[in-house]
């Protein structure tokens, strides 16, 4: 076999990372790629600007199986990791607020009651959720508690059998069109992080409401709100039976925070193809910005740092099929690839100019969207100082 030439090296996937992808990791980035590109993309800075994600959006993500695609059962299509992490990456290329919501409803609302839920739980939503006829939210943040989720406020008291919850939940991913919110709540002070549980709440549960958030900047096709639960009151059965303790809502966030790496790679691909089109196609001083030295730098480091982020995200996704993906590696790939991201993003509006900031190219967008990706699911601080705490065996936190 002869040596790759420069004619037929990939300027999208300089090291041709995709080779690597099994036949089915490939069919499934080809169809949820078509899909994307096609339905979704079309429409997405309209949505952006309305700040909504029309619902019918939903049922089409469950038609094509990406709803809980790495479960097994109930409806599920059971598909390993890195085919997960193919589909984030091309629905976030797309953009961030798509990914956020197969995160939220498969690696969130879904996975906390595949794993830690009833029989009973699983049978009446997993199927539904799957098939996206139904939508779940994942209520963990609270106003006074983001990145120290131990000191929540939201309670669960027993009376009699029932359980009776209050408190607010804050920026909740898909609130306001979901039908059913996986909540955690302190049930005993005393007990402090040991006293958490988790509980299935039915939207339209009594004292039970939700506040759309407006007037955001980022994230806006991603539809976002609070969680008010004012004395509402559960059957003992809503109780997700598993989770005791925050490793319940933890272990969900570190399945989140897997697709946001590889979502992060299909966002800096976005923009660095952008730029590179734009810098072959606009001409300044009698030649394409692709002429200029200084443009080249800076496309050929985005290019390097989109293989280095596929890269990684690719070894991750091998590490998580063969069971072996530690939670502090997923803190070394959420913050090395959204940091990649938000710096290719940058460079390639800079490469576009005032058409930068426009709705008209989706580099903007995607640089706003990722500015709350760097920041949810885990600040850089926290991620930094669990790093931190694995590599020197010293807790830095407290």
């Amino acid at each position: 076999m002869s040596p790759l030439s420069v004619a037929e090296l990939d300027p999208v996937d300089v090291l041709a990372v995709d080779d690597e992808l099994g036949e089915t990791e490939r069919d499934i980035r080809d169809t949820v790629r078509a899909f994307a590109r096609t339905e979704l993309a079309p429409h997405v800075a309209e949505w952006f600007e309305a700040d909504t994600m029309p619902r019918e959006v939903v049922k089409h993500l469950g038609a094509l199986g990406l709803l809980g695609m790495h479960l097994d059962g109930y409806g599920c299509a059971g598909t390993g990791a890195t085919a997960y992490g193919v589909a984030c990456r091309e629905l976030e290329a797309v953009d961030s607020g798509l990914r956020s919501f197969v995160s939220t409803q498969g690696s969130l609302a879904m996975y906390a009651i595949h794993r830690w839920g009833s029989e009973e739980q699983k049978q009446r939503w997993l199927p539904a959720m799957a098939a996206g006829e139904a939508v779940g939210c994942f209520g963990l943040t609270e106003p006074d508690a983001g990145s120290d989720p131990s000191a929540m406020r939201t309670r669960a008291r027993r009376d009699g059998d029932d359980w009776v919850l209050d408190g607010s939940k804050m920026w909740i991913t898909n609130s306001p069109f979901a039908d059913v919110a996986v909540v955690w709540a302190q049930t005993d002070p005393e007990r402090g992080a040991k006293g958490i549980r988790g509980f299935v709440v039915p939207v339209g549960t009594p004292g039970f409401t939700v506040n759309k958030i407006t007037r955001k900047l980022s994230l806006r096709v991603s539809v976002t709100g609070e969680l008010v639960l004012d004395g509402v009151r559960l059957p003992a059965d809503a109780v997700l039976p598993g989770a005791a303790g925050l490793s319940g809502p933890l272990s969900c966030l570190s399945e989140a925070r897997f697709g946001i790496i590889w979502g992060a790679v299909g966002a800096a691909r976005a923009c660095y193809e952008t730029a590179l089109e734009y810098a072959g196609q606009r001409e300044q001083f009698g030649r394409p910005l692709a002429g200029f030295q200084l443009t080249q730098r800076k496309l050929s480091e985005m290019a390097v740092q989109v293989a280095q982020a596929s890269l990684l995200a690719a070894r991750l996704g091998r590490l998580k099929d063969a069971g072996r993906l530690d939670p502090v590696q997923i803190s070394v790939g959420k913050l090395a690839n959204v940091r990649a991201a938000l710096d290719i993003a940058r460079s390639a509006r800079t490469i576009l100019g005032g058409n930068g900031i426009t709705l008209e190219y989706p580099v903007f967008r995607h640089m706003v969207n990722l500015e709350t990706v760097l920041t949810y699911e885990g600040t850089e601080e926290m991620h930094l100082l669990s790093i931190g705490k694995a590599v020197t065996g010293v807790q830095a936190f407290r």
